[in-house]
């Protein structure tokens, strides 16, 4: 399944990003640069679950409805950690309400990934 082995992808880049924004945070500091990369790490381990989970059950609802879900935290994940980094590395903001569409997007991610467990055998 391409969507599947593309969320995978993805989250080995976010991954990766989030070990260089750690290494980052340590040698300039900041909260937010901290912040950014504990939430690209924490969110890459958790879509390589919902590629897992998906790639478990392909073509079925549950795995659809899981990769929404996956992609839904993917985006909100760039939106969160990039306007976070961006505030860091470039002393501004993605755009107006960046970081905030971010983490909504974090939190409907999660919920669709709840919702997938109705659509489970």
């Amino acid at each position: 399944m391409p969507a599947t082995r593309i969320l995978l992808f993805l989250a080995g880049l976010a991954g990766a990003a989030g070990v260089a924004l750690a290494a980052a945070a340590a040698h300039r500091g900041g909260a937010g640069l901290e912040t950014a990369a504990m939430f690209l790490i924490l969110h890459a381990a958790a879509l390589v679950g919902v590629t897992a989970l998906a790639g478990g059950a392909p073509g079925t609802a549950a795995a659809r409805v899981a990769l929404i879900g996956g992609y839904v935290l993917l985006v909100g994940l760039v939106l969160f950690s990039g306007d976070l980094a961006a505030r860091a590395f470039l002393d501004d903001r993605l755009f107006p309400m960046a970081a905030p569409t971010g983490g909504s997007l974090l939190i409907a991610g999660w919920l669709v990934l709840a919702i997938s467990a109705a659509f489970r055998r």
